[in-house]
Order: C-alpha cells, then sequence, then structure tokens
C-alpha cells in the first residue's frame, strides 16, 4: 500500500470553495479498529457545519470532513473483526467521526456493518450517518412503535427518506413536511402516507386534520427554534419530540403547561461526540433489525446526486440549497 492517499480537506473556514483536494498521509489503525480502502464516502450537513466552523472535530478525531463511508477492509485489528463476523477483504459501511473524504479510513469495528446483500459498495456509502440516526432517535429515544404517528420535518432529507422507510418498515403511518410538490411527490412515493407543503400550508392545522385532531405520536425534528412550540401543539397525549439538528436556531419556547398536562417528552441527541460503546450497540441493533429490511428491498437507496472528489464543493454547495432529496456521495473511483 502506498503511504499516502487523496484526501477532501477544508484550508479554512468558509463557503465550499475552502474545500481541496489534496495528499495526506493514510492513516493507521489501532487496537479495535480497521483501515477500510473508501469506494465512496457520504456527504452529510454536519460537513457543511464543520467547514463553516460550527461544529467542531472531537477530540483524537481526523480534521478530514465525513462521517460515513463505505469500502473494502484493507487491514486491520483481526481479533476485533472476528469478533465481529467481518474479515480483511469484506466489503463493509462504517459509520466514523472523521476522516470519511479520503482514499483511506479508520473506523472502530464496531461501527463496521457489511454491505447489505443486493446494494452496492456506492449505495451503501450513504446508510450509516443517516440509519444509526435514525435508529437511535426515532426508535431509541422517540420508541417509535408499530401503529403509531410519526411527523419528519425536512422529509426529502438523506435523514428524511431514511426515517420515512425505516418506520413505514416498522409499521407506523408517516407524515412529513417538504419545500417543494416535487419533493412531496418524492416522499410520497417512498412510502409517506401524508405530505405537508410547509411554504404553502399550516403544518399544525394540517397536522390536526390528518390525524382528527389526536396529533402525533412522534416527531424528529431537524429545524428546532420557533418549531418546538408549534411541535408541541402537534403532539398527542404522551407524544415525544426528538430533536436533532438547530437549523432554524436554538433558542426555542415551551409551553410548560402542556408538557405537565400532556405527558409529553421532549428530547434530542447529536451522535459525533458519543462513545464507540454507544454506537457500537446501535450498529448491533441495526444489523438485527434494519440490515434484513435493506436486503429485502423494503428500503431501497435513495442517491440524488454521486460527485468526484474534486467536486466536493459542488456537493456542499447543493447540500445548503437543499434541492436534493435524499443521499450526496463522493464516488473514489472518478479520481483519475
Amino acid at each position: 500500500m502506498t503511504r499516502t492517499m487523496q484526501a477532501v480537506e477544508i484550508t479554512s473556514y468558509g463557503g465550499p470553495e475552502v474545500l481541496r483536494l489534496t495528499t495526506r498521509d493514510r492513516p493507521e489503525s489501532g487496537v479495535g479498529e480497521c483501515l477500510i480502502r473508501v469506494a465512496a464516502s457520504g456527504v452529510n450537513r454536519p460537513d457543511v457545519l464543520q467547514r463553516t466552523g460550527n461544529y467542531p472535530v472531537p477530540p483524537g478525531a481526523s480534521d478530514i470532513p465525513g462521517l460515513e463511508v463505505a469500502g473494502v477492509i484493507e487491514s486491520g485489528d483481526t481479533q476485533a473483526l472476528e469478533q465481529a463476523g467481518l474479515a480483511i477483504g469484506d466489503a463493509v459501511c462504517a459509520l466514523v467521526a472523521g476522516g470519511g473524504y479520503a482514499e483511506y479510513c479508520v473506523a472502530p469495528v464496531g461501527q463496521c456493518l457489511p454491505v447489505p446483500a443486493g446494494w452496492s459498495t456506492l449505495d451503501a456509502a450513504g446508510l450509516p450517518e443517516t440509519c444509526f440516526t435514525v435508529w437511535s432517535n426515532v426508535f431509541e429515544r422517540g420508541r417509535l412503535q408499530p401503529g403509531e404517528t410519526l411527523l419528519v420535518q425536512g422529509g426529502s432529507s438523506g435523514i428524511g427518506v431514511t426515517a420515512i422507510q425505516m418506520a413505514k418498515a416498522m409499521g407506523a403511518t408517516v407524515i412529513v413536511t417538504v419545500g417543494s410538490d416535487d419533493k412531496a411527490q418524492a416522499c410520497l412515493a417512498l412510502g409517506a402516507d401524508h405530505a405537508i407543503h410547509y411554504k404553502k400550508q399550516d403544518f399544525v392545522r394540517e397536522v390536526a386534520d390528518i390525524t382528527g385532531g389526536r396529533g402525533v405520536d412522534v416527531i424528529l425534528d431537524m429545524v428546532a427554534g420557533p418549531y418546538v412550540a408549534r411541535e408541541i401543539d402537534c403532539l398527542a397525549e404522551d407524544g415525544r419530540l426528538v430533536i436533532i439538528a438547530v437549523q432554524g436556531g436554538v433558542q426555542a419556547e415551551v409551553h410548560a403547561g402542556q408538557v405537565l398536562r400532556r405527558r409529553l417528552t421532549i428530547t434530542g441527541s447529536t451522535l459525533r461526540p458519543r462513545p464507540v460503546a454507544f454506537k457500537a450497540a446501535i450498529a448491533a441493533q441495526l444489523r438485527a433489525h434494519v440490515w434484513p429490511w435493506l436486503a429485502s428491498g423494503r428500503i431501497r437507496p435513495v442517491v440524488y446526486q454521486v460527485y468526484p472528489p474534486s467536486q466536493a464543493d459542488q456537493a456542499h454547495a447543493l447540500m445548503e440549497s437543499n434541492r436534493h432529496v435524499g443521499k450526496l456521495l463522493i464516488d473514489w473511483s472518478l479520481t483519475g
């Protein structure tokens, strides 16, 4: 193996133009880790936040952006791999704390999962960040159950299209909010039961009409800010609001009386700084419950656009425009 690799780095905080394809030393894996020869990298909104200086790199993580990869295990801790049912040469996808925009990436073995049967390595690169996030927040923190109703704010995002499909596979009813008629149609085609065009419709009123005034059981919120007060109005008794991003701002108004009277839960989480053991536990749940859905076709890849590493800036610009439906990926076979 070469001692160097190509990688996309953040040269300074700023717009998409600060991303640059460069040469870096190839990383080496340690105890409990493996080195992945990366075929493709997922592009996610936290990468954009890191680029703008609004999402600090956790201690010990690579400064190279990228939180999910797929490729082939090149080397690693053979004992840890064996315990995980993996081996050198296996095709895997992995959640990482950084370093994903590169030809080689180190990942904790516990955060690696086999590429699902019937999926390409390219498509699998878009799985880890969204699947880990949705499972942890919708199913663990939000406790979504079969027969309940989920409201997804931003149904056409990478997280959104995954949440739609996972919730439907679980047997839930899904309502999404979207910013265009085209996005509404795309979400309905993926299985969403209802799509609310938030620029034309009041989502609080629409949720009340759809649910007959009962409200929804779980809300997956990527907006926060002023949305929180309105989302409380959307919740059914014993409803759960799960906040995973603050695109609308960090300050929110909460009607404490409603929380008390209707026994509501307001929670949230960030995944990147959590310990390996926590993420490995999610990986085990995904392999047991979600990977069969992927292999059976109940959940399918939703890839909007694929870029060469030299055009990572264009991927970030599209991410910020919110025009896409589903995942944006970087294909490392396109470096030549």
